[in-house]
């Protein structure tokens, strides 16, 4: 892990590198431009050469992209009773959290007495990515599909990488038809981004997009939108742990190891104003990591995505977590209610030594797609709303277009618009 301290000649300017935006890596956005023209072109063709080419799929027809009533049935078979509880609790937690976050229908009167409102109807057919790979998220398909069925959507269609044979975890297939996946297509990375999007001749396109996935699946998403509505960017996972001296090491270095064991170009990172903290913490991570099995992973993303920074102050330590942006912070802190208060940029936060991101992940209720890569400074994480299309409504009656009418045409004066302010005042005269 890199260690920067605050006494270090080149702290100031390591410090500017964290303060993120986000964008495309170098050269993903060329690929995915490719991919995206690919399936554009040739539809069902290039998914199959595309999955074939990426995930040794072997897929011969259009008719092997689709997953089955017949491998739905023999999921649920696959799975045992242990597993289905465990997605079962989750499922509950988070539909439980969507309900209370859907947006309802309103009315009232304006100054004028024009009758206002709102009107949010369900996306009438979305589209989900769950990831696969090597940890196929099962988690995920409560996390996103669970709010889709939540909102009312009528047609749920996700897309999740196969294996080598097109094969796809029993779990997770379990998962997303319990979670109201409608459609389900083995397929993964940009060019299943783009088949939603675009639609072939075996998937029909959908009106908005949703769902985490690598730099090629998030690069997708930002080229397409516009083509469809787009939820946010959330791409690798990330984790930064701001904790004062009342960190417990053994904690700290747990929820980074848990981050670290994504792989790839996950990021762990840890701020601290105590030195004694950040020393005990880099042994417990030496010591933990020999217990874990993903040794790969965990090397690897422990290398390339991994710092500690020792800050002179912890407000110092709040700047820098503003400023990186992180999808999941964990704050530790003997002031928890006046240093959230300056937390604002941050996905999600988890307060306090007991808190584990790991049970945001899988279980506490609020979905764990969130925006990553510092997308934090502009996008929310995935919430219910956005599954919903929102209609303004106005009514106005006779008194009420003879109030409102001088006003308008005031504006349609100022404007140079004054057939705009014909059709309020003809009402009237």
């Amino acid at each position: 892990m890199r260690i920067i301290r605050y006494t270090q000649k080149n702290y100031a300017s390591a410090i500017r590198k964290l303060d993120r935006r986000s964008a495309p890596p170098a050269g993903v956005e060329a690929i995915v431009k490719d991919i995206i023209d690919e399936v554009q072109k040739h539809g069902d063709k290039a998914l199959i050469e595309l999955s074939n080419r990426f995930d040794k799929a072997g897929f011969k027809t259009a008719k092997d992209l689709r997953v089955t009533e017949a491998e739905l049935a023999a999921a649920d078979d696959a799975v045992d009773a242990s597993t289905k509880k465990a997605i079962a609790a989750s499922r509950k937690n988070v539909i439980a959290f969507a309900k209370k976050s859907l947006r309802k229908d309103w009315s009232g009167k304006n100054a004028q007495g024009a009758e206002v409102g709102e009107r949010y109807l369900p996306f009438e057919r979305v589209g989900i990515y769950v990831p696969g790979g090597t940890a196929p998220l099962v988690s995920t398909s409560n996390m996103t599909v669970c709010l889709a069925a939540a909102a009312g959507c009528p047609e749920i269609v996700v897309m999740t990488p196969p294996g080598p044979g097109g094969e796809v975890n029993p779990a997770l297939l379990y998962a997303l038809k319990e979670a109201g996946a409608t459609e389900i297509y083995k397929v993964g990375g940009a060019q299943g981004m783009a088949a939603m999007s675009l639609g072939t001749k075996t998937i029909k396109p959908v009106l908005k997009v949703y769902g985490p996935g690598n730099s090629f699946v998030v690069e997708a998403k930002r080229q397409l939108f516009g083509v469809v509505a787009v939820d946010l960017l959330p791409g690798p996972s990330e984790v930064v742990v701001l904790s004062d001296k009342t960190g417990k090491p053994e904690f700290i270095a747990a929820d980074m190891l848990a981050q670290a064991e994504h792989g790839g170009d996950s990021i762990m990172g840890f701020v601290t104003d105590s030195e004694e903290l950040l020393e005990a913490v880099q042994a417990e991570v030496k010591a933990q990591i020999k217990t874990l099995s993903r040794q790969a992973q965990l090397k690897k993303a422990l290398k390339d995505g991994a710092w500690c920074i020792l800050v002179e102050n912890f407000d110092d330590g709040i700047d820098l977590v503003n400023a990186f942006a992180p999808e999941h912070l964990s704050l530790i802190t003997s002031k928890e209610k006046t240093t959230l208060q300056k937390i604002t940029t941050s996905g999600a936060i988890f307060i306090g030594n007991y808190s584990p991101v790991a049970v945001g992940d899988f279980l506490a209720g609020p979905s764990h797609e969130l925006p990553t890569g510092g997308a934090g400074k502009s996008f929310p994480g995935l919430t219910v709303d956005m599954f919903q299309r929102r209609t303004s409504i106005v009514k106005l009656d006779r008194d009420s277009i003879r109030k409102s009418a001088p006003i308008v045409e005031e504006f349609a004066k100022v404007e140079g618009l004054d057939a705009h302010g014909r059709s309020a005042t003809v009402r009237v005269k």
